[in-house]
C-alpha cells in the first residue's frame, strides 16, 4: 500500500490556521471525514484524543502524526495539514507543529495504521521531504513531493541483502510508546551505515511489535550490535557479541558516531549469564545522572496510584464527617468519628501506607529485574515504619553482643522516632538493586542446576538480611538524631514567643519531605502543641490567653503549609505546561482534592522524580504560608483534615489568603526553575 493511494485531495489542507492542538486535531479529523471512509464521526474522534493522551504525537522537528484504529473506520485513509504559521501541540522537543498528517485505520489484525506510521516516519526523517510538503504550493504538488519520496524509498529497500558487506552491523530499535521514534533511530542508522559504507540491518520494535526480525545467521556475521532502546529487547540471541547499549534517541541524533563505533569493534561483549537476565536486557539511557533517573521514575510511577486513590479515600471520610456536622469538633479522631467515614480512612490509609514500600520496590525492580523487589519492599517497609520498640529488659540475659543490637537495631519504648519516610525509601530502593545486583555476581559461579533457587531462596533471604541491618541500625537511626535536633529547636522558638517566625519554619519543614521525618516532626510538634493548649485550658487559662493562642497559631502554620505542595504543583500544571509529563499534568485534579484535605503526600511523586528543583519551590512557598498565616493571626483547633476543618480555624478568610499566596508562589517558582519535561 502506498502513501498516496490513502490520501485524497479533499484530505489535504495547506493553509491552516490552528488556535491550538484540539482545534489541530478536530480540523484534521474534519478532513478525514471527506474522504468518507468514517463511520461514526464521533467515535472516531474520541479515538484520536484518546490516544494522544496516551502521549503526544509531536514527534519534534515540527511534525505531528496523530492516528487512531477503531471500529468506526471502515478503510484506512490519511489526512494531511501544513500550518503556516505553526501551532502549540505538546511536541517532544516543545516546538510548534507545522506539517501534521492524520492516520485512520479500520479495527483489524492487519495493524496497516502502523506500517504507513513506520513509512511515513522514516521519510519524515528526510529535511529535503518535509521542506518539499511545507512549500508545495497546490495539492497536485503536495502529491508529487509524496510520490517522489516513496519511490525513492522502495528502490532503497529492494537493494539486495547487505549481510555480505566487509563491514556488517546490526542493530535493534526500540521505544515503549513513541513508534515513530523506533523507525527514525531505524532510518537515521540505515542513512549512515550507507554513508560510511557499512551494511546494514535494524530490527524495529515498536508498540507494532517486532519487524525485520534478526537472524541468527545476520548476528553471527555482524562485526557488532547496537542496541538504541529505551525499552527492553531479547538479549540472550547476542551471548558472546559485541554489543553497544544506548538510548533510541542516540540512534536518531548519534547514529555515525555509534556505527563508527561498532565498526572498530569498541564495546564490550556481551555475556547471557543466567536465565533471569538473558531474555532481556534494561536499556542504558546516558550515564549514571539519567540511569539514576530512569530507575527511581520507575518507581514513582508505580507508587502513584497508591498515592492518588488512598489520598481521595481519605480526603472522603474527611467530607463525610464535616457533611455530618463533626468539622468543628476539633477531635483528634476526625475522619474515623462515623463507621463509613472510618471504613474510607481505614482502607484509603492502608492504601497510602503502601506508596514507600511500593516505590523502594519497583525502584529494585528496575535495576535488578525480578529478583530485586523482595528486597526492596521489605526495605521501603523498614523506612516507613521505622525500627521496632523493644523493652530494656528484653535482652537482659543473652550477654553485650545482643544489648548491642537492642540498643542500635531497635527504638527504646520512649525513644525517638526513627521512620525514614519516602526519602528512606529511595535509599532503600536503590540499596535493595544494587545488594541483588551483587548476590548475581557473587553466586554467579554456582552450578546451574542452583540457578532455580536462587531468585526464590538465595537472593531474597540474604537481600532482606542485608536490606535489614543497613536499614535498622544505620539509615533509621541517623534520621531520629535529625528529629530530635528539630523538634529542640522548635519547642525554643515557640518558648521564646517568636511566633511568625516560628510559623515560617514550620510551614517550610511540612513541604520538605511530605509526609517523611521532617515533616512529621513539625506535625507531632503541633499536636503537641494542641495538648499543651489543652492543658493551660485545664489549669484555668482563657482562650484568648496568648499562650493558648501561640499553640493554636503553630498548628494552623502546620496545615497551612502541608497544604500547599499538592496546590501549588496543581496550579504550575496548568499554568506552565511544559515542565510536567503528560502523566503528572493529568493528576493534578487529585493534588487539588489532596490540597485541600492536607495530604501532603500527593506532591511526592513530583519531588521524588525531581528533587533538585520542586522541593526548594514547595519549601518556600510552604514557608511563605505559614509565615503569613502566624502573621494573620490564624489559629487551628484541629489536627488535621484541611478546609473540611474550615469551622475550628481561626480567621478562616486570611487563612484561605495565605494558602493560595504560598501555592501561588511555589507554581511560579516552579515555572521559574524547573526545566521542561523533556530535559529532565
Amino acid at each position: 500500500m502506498r502513501i498516496k493511494d490513502l490520501l485524497a485531495a479533499d484530505s489535504i489542507k495547506l493553509s491552516a490556521e490552528c488556535g491550538n492542538k484540539e482545534d489541530a486535531i478536530n480540523q484534521l479529523v474534519e478532513l478525514m471525514g471527506k474522504r468518507g471512509n468514517i463511520t461514526d464521526m464521533e467515535t472516531y474522534k474520541k479515538g484520536v484524543f484518546a490516544r494522544e493522551e496516551e502521549g503526544s504525537t509531536g514527534i519534534g522537528e515540527g511534525i505531528a502524526i496523530p492516528h487512531c484504529k477503531s471500529d468506526a473506520v471502515s478503510a484506512p485513509g490519511l489526512a494531511a495539514m501544513v500550518i503556516p504559521n505553526g501551532v502549540e501541540y505538546d511536541a517532544l522537543d516543545g516546538a510548534p507543529v507545522n506539517l501534521a498528517f492524520l492516520i485512520a485505520a479500520p479495527n483489524t489484525k492487519d495493524n496497516v495504521h502502523l506500517d504507513v506510521l513506520s513509512k511515513l516516519s522514516v521519510m519524515l526523517m528526510d529535511e529535503n521531504f518535509t521542506n518539499g510538503l511545507r512549500n508545495a504550493k497546490t495539492v497536485d504538488e503536495f502529491f508529487a513531493v509524496i510520490d517522489k519520496a516513496e519511490a525513492e524509498k522502495d528502490a532503497e529497500e529492494a537493494k539486495e541483502d547487505q549481510s555480505g558487506a566487509e563491514t556488517f552491523i546490526v542493530a535493534v530499535t526500540a521505544c515503549p510508546t513513541e513508534i515513530a521514534h523506533t523507525y527514525m533511530a531505524a532510518e537515521s542508522l540505515e542513512q549512515k551505515a550507507a554513508e560510511l559504507g557499512y551494511g546494514i540491518k535494524v530490527e524495529t520494535r515498536g508498540s507494532g511489535g517486532a519487524k525485520n526480525v534478526l537472524t541468527d545467521e545476520e548476528i553471527k556475521k555482524a562485526t557488532a550490535v547496537i542496541i538504541a532502546a529505551d525499552t527492553n529487547v531479547p538479549m540472550e540471541r547476542f551471548n558472546g557479541k559485541k554489543v553497544i547499549q544506548t538510548k533510541v534517541a542516540d540512534g536518531i541524533n548519534k547514529a555515525a558516531d555509534l556505527l563508527k563505533k561498532a565498526a572498530a569493534g569498541d564495546a564490550p561483549v556481551y555475556v547471557a549469564q543466567n536465565n533471569e537476565n538473558a531474555a532481556s536486557a534494561a536499556p542504558q539511557k546516558g550515564g549514571a545522572g539519567h540511569a539514576f533517573y530512569k530507575h527511581l521514575m520507575s518507581g514513582v510511577s508505580h507508587m502513584l496510584p497508591f498515592v492518588i486513590g488512598g489520598g481521595i479515600m481519605v480526603a472522603i471520610a474527611f467530607l463525610i464527617d464535616t457533611i455530618m456536622g463533626y468539622g468543628g469538633s476539633g477531635s483528634g479522631n476526625f475522619g474515623s468519628l462515623l463507621p463509613l467515614s472510618a471504613f474510607f480512612k481505614y482502607a484509603g490509609g492502608l492504601a497510602m501506607g503502601l506508596m514507600v514500600p511500593v516505590l523502594a520496590g519497583y525502584i529494585a525492580y528496575s535495576i535488578a529485574d525480578r529478583p530485586g523487589l523482595a528486597v526492596g519492599f521489605a526495605g521501603g517497609l523498614l523506612a516507613a515504619n521505622g525500627n521496632a520498640k523493644i523493652a530494656d529488659y528484653a535482652f537482659e540475659k543473652f550477654g553485650p553482643f545482643n544489648e548491642f543490637i537492642s540498643k542500635f537495631g531497635f527504638t527504646q519504648v520512649d525513644g525517638g522516632a526513627t521512620v525514614s519516610g519516602f526519602l528512606g525509601g529511595i535509599v532503600a530502593g536503590f540499596l535493595a538493586g544494587a545488594i541483588i545486583l551483587c548476590l548475581k555476581k557473587v553466586f554467579s559461579k554456582l552450578p546451574k542446576s542452583l540457578d532455580g533457587i536462587k531468585p526464590t531462596l538465595i537472593y531474597p533471604l540474604l537481600g532482606i538480611f542485608v536490606i535489614s541491618v543497613l536499614m535498622c541500625f544505620i539509615f533509621n537511626p541517623l534520621i531520629a538524631l535529625v528529629n530530635v535536633g528539630l523538634s529542640n529547636m522548635l519547642t525554643a522558638l515557640s518558648d521564646a514567643n517568636m511566633l511568625v517566625l516560628l510559623g515560617l519554619i514550620l510551614g517550610a519543614m511540612m513541604a520538605i519531605d511530605m509526609g517523611g521525618p521532617i515533616n512529621k516532626a513539625a506535625y507531632v510538634f503541633g499536636t503537641g502543641m494542641l495538648g499543651t493548649a489543652q492543658d493551660f485550658l485545664d489549669a484555668g487559662a482563657s482562650l484568648s490567653d496568648p499562650k493558648v493562642q501561640a499553640c493554636y497559631i503553630a498548628m494552623a502554620a502546620i496545615m497551612v503549609g502541608g497544604m500547599v505542595p499538592p496546590v501549588g504543583i496543581a496550579i504550575a500544571c496548568k499554568i506552565f505546561p511544559k515542565k510536567f509529563t503528560k502523566t503528572e499534568r493529568s493528576s493534578w485534579v487529585s493534588n487539588i482534592v489532596m490540597g485541600f484535605s492536607f495530604i501532603t503526600e500527593g506532591a511526592i511523586p513530583f519531588a521524588a522524580a525531581d528533587p533538585g528543583h520542586v522541593i526548594p519551590c514547595t519549601l518556600i512557598g510552604s514557608g511563605v504560608a505559614g509565615c503569613l498565616s502566624a502573621l494573620f493571626g490564624c489559629t487551628l483547633m484541629a489536627p488535621h483534615g484541611g478546609v473540611f476543618v474550615i469551622a475550628t480555624i481561626g480567621h478562616p478568610l486570611l487563612f484561605i489568603l495565605a494558602w493560595l499566596i504560598g501555592s501561588v508562589v511555589t507554581a511560579v517558582l516552579l515555572g521559574l526553575i524547573k526545566k521542561n519535561a523533556s530535559e529532565n
